[in-house]
């Protein structure tokens, strides 16, 4: 979420029901600020929120074809320098391709680990392709889990990006 910090007036937020859960997107004078995946109950507490088509028109495109580019400008309020540099270099990440933890720790002259925890606190998760980040002895983990449901939403834009077929 936005720190305390952030002006938090004039925030627009959608939600939007996707293959891989309902998302609460929020944006601020054209710029998308943050993606959380929320729960049918939070998807509950937000039932009054509008449409809002230029925050959720990219996804849609996204869902229907996985090598859609998105199209969104972004203003991160969140995140470390590094965080942003490891989060700019996911960005770089094509739509079916994957690079492992280790390969981009290399990339980046940093730690696979450190590479994990920038992506684990990623504020925009999709637009941020952290999904394309796996282990070198598999998947890995999605949003800090390695099994469960979280971890089948990152199986699902894999497949649906042609990575996996399983």
């Amino acid at each position: 979420m936005m720190p305390d910090f952030v002006d938090l007036t004039d925030i627009e937020q959608t939600i939007l029901d996707t293959p891989v859960g309902s998302l609460l997107i929020a944006g601020k004078k054209g710029f998308l600020i943050s993606v959380d995946f929320i729960s049918a109950k939070e998807r509950q507490s937000h039932s009054d929120l509008k449409p809002l088509s230029w925050l959720s028109d990219d996804f849609r495109h996204y869902f229907e074809n996985p090598k859609y580019r998105f199209d969104l400008p972004m203003k991160l309020v969140v995140g470390t320098a590094f965080q942003q540099r490891v989060w700019q270099a996911l960005t770089e990440i094509p739509s079916g391709k994957v690079v492992s933890y280790g390969e981009l720790a290399r990339r980046l002259d940093t730690s696979a680990r450190a590479v994990g925890n920038a992506c684990r606190a990623n504020p925009c998760p999709i637009i941020i392709p952290c999904h394309r980040v796996v282990s070198a002895a598999g998947l890995g983990g999605y949003g800090g889990h390695t099994d469960g449901p979280v971890l089948d939403r990152k199986r699902w834009l894999l497949r649906h990006e042609g990575v996996i077929d399983e």
